[in-house]
């Protein structure tokens, strides 16, 4: 490794900005071919390769071995390998070997297995429903008692416990079963961790108390679950070193890319020199977007979405703390004309960022017409112009001390969040996205609206506080609080049902190629489960991207 790259890890570590990253020395990383699941351009470690694809293939084979009507040991290893993030190499193979599963274990949905091993029930229930299966909950009531209450027996199963834990949080609205379980199984859980009976389990029981697999970002996942997996006395040791292997490939990728998008930041725009006023997170951008998909196939779409997370944070910045009422109408009105003549009309400062905005638009527009997707444009500027209209609204609240019902806040919060553009943005660089999908994506799904709704008050309930230290927009916390005549603990816990309540609506909406949208639900609960990690981007956030972008995992197989 380079004196240059040693630096900038080093470097990264320490805060993970664009400035002090952007001293990494990237490899020229080119596609090779178009295959799922390929490694892409990665010299230096091609004397790996062979074995890795060994091992690969030994994967493979386990996953299409046939399955026979005890089909437990297959649902583990189809968890093992999609917790481990190498599940992006098998996909077809994992659907299959489901598409089977659920054909032999279900009956009109409802499963019919035989089996009272809480942990293969619940497991079978959480794969076949997080994988787009709509299976009844009713299973589980076989594991109440008399009393209609869960069974105290079960109490002791804490493997099973975890299981149904992690099953109850794919509940849908009016699941009473599942909320019931959900109760249930996080008493339990909390009673086993004071006990430290078992300190090792125990860490992993408190891991999914915090933050239950459903809303855990893949990428980081795969990384703790190394850990666990490792000190599993029959984890199986090829697989571990496949995961491993195949983690530190996809990370000499996303260096690269880092590389790249950070030179981009802080020597074509400028931004730290230009618009100081803006949060300078360029790296933490990619990190977003590293949550949403890691996979190599995905390169363009993570550099044309992570530009486009990077000029919204500026436009946030801008209208939210920087700008002046009056320029904050033209700039809102020069979105709308598309016309770079309007650059006459605005601030030195709005000139930057218009062109900025420009530009990263001609890219799209320019790698979504090579693809043969030219309409892919109009959905990109339909929802930038929602967003600079809703950054306004919030301006000219904030000019009026203006405090809006909970409904209205939200109707147009919910737009300025940017995640409906972040989200429709996120398709252009996949391959099978057509213009119905885009269609469908700027018309507020429920999948989409949900995970906006999660994003705002998420990051309003962390950073309430800060923010009304100088002058900012209300809170959906003090519009809950004056609507309803409330203390703020009382909003505080409401906002927190709503965002539960959100949760519901995804895991009711999502189908197998709305996962992506997930993932953008899913980094919002990393960055804002308890404070504005985004902002203030240190600590824990400082620790993941060390994880995926720095530290390498360490295998037992020999060069």
């Amino acid at each position: 490794m380079s004196g240059a790259r040693e630096e900038g890890e080093k470097l990264v570590a320490q805060g993970g900005h664009a400035a002090q990253y952007s001293v990494v020395q990237g490899r020229e990383i080119r596609p090779r071919g178009g295959t799922r699941g390929a490694w892409y351009g990665l010299r230096e470690v091609d004397g790996h390769i062979k074995q890795v694809q060994v091992l690969k293939e030994g994967v493979r084979k386990m996953l299409v071995s046939p399955i026979d009507n005890n089909f437990s040991s297959k649902l583990n290893f189809i968890d093992t390998v999609q917790r481990l993030g190498v599940s992006y190499h098998f996909e077809q193979e994992i659907e299959e070997a489901l598409l089977q599963i659920y054909n032999v274990s279900t009956k009109n949905n409802d499963i019919i297995t035989c089996d009272d091993d809480l942990h293969q029930v619940a497991l079978l229930f959480r794969l076949l429903r997080q994988n787009g299966y709509r299976v009844s909950s009713s299973v589980f009531y076989k594991f109440k008692d008399q009393s209609e209450k869960f069974n105290e027996r079960v109490a002791t199963d804490i493997q099973g416990m975890l299981s149904l834990y992690e099953a109850a949080e794919l509940r849908f609205h009016g699941e009473q079963i599942l909320e019931e379980a959900h109760n249930f199984t996080s008493i339990q859980l909390n009673k086993f961790v004071i006990s430290q009976f078992n300190p090792s389990f125990a860490a992993k029981v408190k891991h999914s108390l915090f933050r239950s697999l459903r809303k855990r970002l893949p990428r980081l996942d795969a990384v703790n679950y190394m850990a666990f997996y490792q000190e599993d006395l029959i984890h199986d040791e090829n697989l571990l070193t496949f995961a491993k292997l195949d983690f530190n490939m996809l990370q000499e990728i996303h260096k690269k890319e880092v590389h790249d998008l950070s030179r981009w930041w802080t020597q074509e725009l400028n931004v730290s020199t230009k618009l100081p006023f803006t949060r300078d997170r360029i790296v933490e951008c990619y990190f977003w977007i590293l949550g949403v998909y890691f996979e190599p196939r995905y390169y363009t779409a993570r550099r044309l979405t992570a530009k486009t997370i990077a000029i919204c944070s500026i436009i946030d910045d801008m209208y939210d703390a920087y700008g002046t009422i009056d320029e904050l109408e033209l700039f809102t009105n020069a979105i709308q004309r598309w016309d770079i003549c309007c650059l006459v009309d605005l601030p030195e400062y709005m000139k930057l960022c218009y062109r900025a905005i420009m530009n990263v638009l001609e890219e799209i527009e320019n790698e979504t017409t090579k693809q043969g997707k030219p309409y892919c444009i109009k959905y990109a500027k339909k929802e930038m112009e929602r967003l600079v209209k809703a950054q306004l609204a919030e301006a000219r609240w904030c000019h009026c001390n203006h405090i809006p019902t909970t409904e209205e806040y939200m109707q147009v919060r919910k737009i300025s969040s940017a995640y409906s553009l972040l989200i429709t943005t996120s398709f252009f660089g996949m391959e099978d996205t057509t213009e119905e999908v885009l269609m469908w994506a700027t018309s507020d799904p429920i999948i989409v609206t949900a995970s906006t709704v999660i994003c705002r008050l998420l990051d309003d309930i962390v950073g309430d506080e800060f923010e009304q230290q100088r002058k900012h927009v209300a809170s959906s916390i003090q519009c809950y609080m004056k609507q309803h005549k409330t203390s703020r603990e009382c909003a505080v816990e409401e906002l927190h049902k709503m965002v539960e309540n959100a949760w519901k609506d995804i895991n009711d909406a999502c189908l197998a190629p709305t996962q992506r949208i997930v993932n953008y639900a899913r980094v919002i609960d990393e960055l804002y489960k308890d404070e504005d990690n985004y902002t203030d981007a240190g600590g824990i956030l400082k620790d993941h991207i060390e994880a995926l972008l720095v530290n390498k995992m360490i295998s037992k197989l020999k060069a």
